[in-house]
């Protein structure tokens, strides 16, 4: 079932059997099995809504929170589940409070749920990017426009340790995996940029840049500019 808007995916998990065949689908589409050991051989206790890992280990039983961001939550699915469609679907993200207002929870609560699902969409940067196919660079500056701030604001944001107005933030993007990797870095120098692509990019890659000076002799780095 397609789900549409955030009424649909209330509804749609608003029956807990629902949300548990829906969950069982996409975390186990060949069966269910332990996660702690990937034992096979379980039993659904559907009286207690889990599962028993008949492997001998000090942990038999699980549930479908187990070894996931929810896992030690009291929350339900059917607050989990509309929480994770609003944010996936969500081109800006969400604030607590849109998320608090959205499902009837409290403030405090959509926070939590939050900082969880934001860890479990962390990509894993544990790779070099471009084996794939080619990566765009760029790099942009984020923060408030000094011609729009109040002068006060101003002159105590310049007067702060270490203030800057803007803050240079660089961006890459792997065109076939559809991954983009941003960090903020402490200025837009040559040496700085260039630095950013050795370690994040396979030597051999296609990288795409505008013409900036930062960008310069990346050819003579194995890439291809």
């Amino acid at each position: 079932m397609k789900l549409a808007t955030l009424q649909d995916a209330i509804i749609y998990f608003s029956d807990a059997i629902r949300c548990r065949e829906y969950m069982v689908a996409q975390r186990w589409p060949d069966g269910a099995e332990c996660p702690r050991c990937e034992s096979k051989d379980v039993l659904f206790l559907e009286k207690y809504n889990r599962w028993h890992c008949r492997a001998k280990h000090e942990a038999p039983q699980f549930t479908l929170k187990t070894g996931t961001v929810m896992e030690d939550s009291p929350i339900g699915l059917e607050k989990w589940l509309p929480a994770f469609w609003l944010l996936a679907n969500s081109k800006n993200g969400i604030s607590s409070y849109e998320l608090h207002r959205a499902l009837g929870i409290t403030q405090k609560t959509a926070w939590f749920m939050l900082h969880r699902i934001r860890v479990g969409m962390e990509a894993d940067n544990s790779f070099k990017m471009g084996n794939n196919g080619p990566v765009e660079v760029d790099e942009t500056f984020i923060g408030p426009d000094p011609r729009k701030m109040h002068n006060d604001k101003k002159q105590a944001r310049y007067k702060a340790l270490n203030a800057r107005p803007k803050v240079p933030v660089m961006g890459m993007l792997d065109r076939e995996l559809r991954q983009v990797r941003a960090k903020v870095v402490p200025n837009v120098k040559r040496e700085t940029l260039q630095n950013e692509i050795l370690s994040q990019i396979e030597k051999g890659s296609k990288v795409y840049t505008d013409s900036a000076p930062a960008y310069d002799h990346l050819k003579a780095q194995d890439f291809i500019h």
